[in-house]
């Protein structure tokens, strides 16, 4: 899988490893080979992502990630896939994460910084393969990806035992 990055100088170089191969779960989770698979992966500021929800999304606050689908149909990059014709890896989308917020929440919640980063990418790829979670039975199927990819990469939430 190809990770295009906006900055390397704000992120780990094994963060970064982590990331990809968190991808590369979700997308042998659907069947997709991840050498033929492109990603843009963005960090902004709480400024620049504001602009981005309003902008795009019609929403005018901070958020923590935003995803950008490229491919509306997956079928389409299956039949490619198997055709394959085009040496060249296919873009799925944009990924953009708030790193001030996502180190916020990192906090907020009690885990590692890593562990926040890492989900939220996670979330965001999950939404370019078409995942949601707007109804209740999307957001069971959506947590259970995510949590399925983030133990597959050892990152998984940490729980207390009485």
């Amino acid at each position: 899988m190809r990770l295009l990055v906006n900055d390397r100088s704000v992120i780990e170089p094994a963060l970064l490893d982590t990331m990809r191969q968190a991808a590369e779960v979700c997308l042998q989770g659907e069947g997709l080979d991840p050498e033929g698979i492109e990603i843009s992966l963005s960090f902004v500021s709480e400024e620049e992502i504001h602009r981005l929800n309003r902008d795009f999304r019609g929403v005018d606050r901070v958020t923590d990630v935003l995803s950008f689908p490229l491919i509306e149909d997956l079928n389409e990059l299956e039949a490619a896939e198997e055709a394959e014709k085009d040496p060249e890896p296919v873009a799925l989308g944009d990924v953009v994460i708030c790193l001030p917020r996502a180190e916020e929440q990192a906090r907020e919640y009690g885990h590692s910084r890593e562990r926040e980063i890492v989900y939220l990418y996670v979330h965001s790829v999950l939404h370019l393969l078409g995942y949601d979670h707007m109804e209740e039975e999307e957001q069971r199927e959506m947590r259970a990806r995510e949590e399925d990819v983030m133990q597959a990469v050892d990152l998984q939430r940490q729980t207390t035992g009485l």
